[in-house]
């Protein structure tokens, strides 16, 4: 602490710094005031240079031995640690203005969670009581809801705060999505039904889509793509309910299903007091070797859920992949073209810059809203 705090236009003056002036004109050492007040030197040290609250009683000393009123030294002390609150406000206020500049507010209005205010401060406010946290600066901590590696230097503080957010968000609204007890068996049952999708479109498969999961304790988000973020999808569990959520990042059917399946897998594996966080950037996050065996479980589930292992080698075994090749398989296993050409590509069979894309399709995907 000091004696003199100032921030702007707001300056809190600590009793001590009274104290120090009244024994400098008193020809007083702060050693001669000790034994006057009955107390350490460390105490009269600690106070005039701000270190230590003024007690009451230390306040009822002050006042015999200067010849004032205790009240005084109260009052002048409250004002201090009033003017000191205020100044820490103002600060934090500043810094949560900043920070909100490095998200998208845009992002939450659309959702419908929050109010379209143009100030910051308004901004802040808002975001706060939507997210349930005292401080936006809680965003920016790297062990709030995401895990991060203090040790990666590239990882940004705009990379963390979007993250928790969007984090948050996903959480937020599928905690307000009204689910059946979770049932394990009866999601395993409808996987068949979940992998046809693929040759819908969303305006189809989507309501179905919600309606199963439903019914199974799922609680299934779809987010926008929250820039800076980095974040793929998420699932966590909620007493007897899960909630799975990913975002429509490019809206390519490809990667899509690949991600929903992927956050399925991790659904079987019901581990109940994890938040799983799929990220594009995984080695942003810390992680031990038993979430990176769940990951890579994930990941074989969802590529052989979506085209079977088997299958697949023996299509790579051919080395045709152009259009004719590509479309025939994917008719002899029920699934739509665009999956075989990203998982393809994801091999390295096939460049992404080719014009074998144009079997790719690009979903008009509806995210959640309040």
């Amino acid at each position: 602490m000091s004696r003199v705090i100032s921030y702007e236009e707001i300056i809190a003056f600590h009793p001590g710094y009274y104290v120090k002036e009244i024994i400098e004109d008193l020809a007083m050492t702060q050693d001669e005031l000790a034994k006057r007040l009955d107390t350490s030197a460390k105490t009269v040290s600690e106070l005039v240079n701000g270190n230590i609250n003024l007690s009451y009683e230390l306040a009822n000393k002050l006042s015999i031995v200067f010849g004032t009123s205790s009240d005084m030294w109260v009052n002048l002390n409250n004002t201090y640690l009033q003017k000191k609150l205020e100044i820490e406000n103002r600060k934090r206020q500043d810094e949560e203005c900043a920070l909100v500049k490095q998200l998208d507010y845009k992002f939450w209005v659309d959702l419908g969670v929050v109010k379209p205010v143009k100030k910051s401060l308004d901004k802040a406010e808002e975001l706060k009581k939507y997210f349930q946290i005292s401080s936006l600066l809680t965003l920016n901590r790297r062990d709030f809801l995401i895990q991060y590696r203090t040790t990666v230097s590239d990882v940004k503080d705009i990379n963390v705060i979007n993250a928790n957010a969007w984090v948050q968000t996903a959480l937020n609204l599928g905690n307000s999505i009204e689910v059946a007890k979770f049932d394990a068996k009866q999601l395993r049952s409808k996987l068949s039904e979940i992998r046809n999708m693929t040759l819908q479109q969303p305006n189809v498969f989507l309501p179905r889509l919600r309606e199963i999961f439903a019914s199974c304790g799922v609680a299934f988000v779809i987010l926008p793509a929250l820039k800076n973020s980095g974040i793929n999808g998420a699932v966590k569990w909620f007493d007897e309910k899960v909630i799975l959520a990913i975002n429509d990042r490019r809206k390519s059917a490809d990667i899509f299903w690949f991600s929903l399946f992927h956050e399925i897998g991790h659904l079987f594996q019901k581990k109940t007091k994890k938040l799983i966080v799929s990220n594009k950037d995984k080695k942003w996050i810390e992680t031990d070797s038993a979430v990176d065996i769940l990951e890579e479980e994930a990941d074989s589930f969802a590529k052989s859920m979506l085209i079977p292992e088997e299958r697949y080698v023996h299509f790579i075994e051919k080395n045709t992949f152009n259009e004719l090749a590509i479309k025939s398989f994917a008719t002899e296993i029920t699934i739509h073209p665009s999956i075989i050409l990203g998982r393809l590509q994801t091999d390295g069979y096939v460049a992404y810059n080719t014009t074998l894309n144009s079997l790719k399709i690009r979903y008009q995907v509806i995210v959640n809203k309040e």
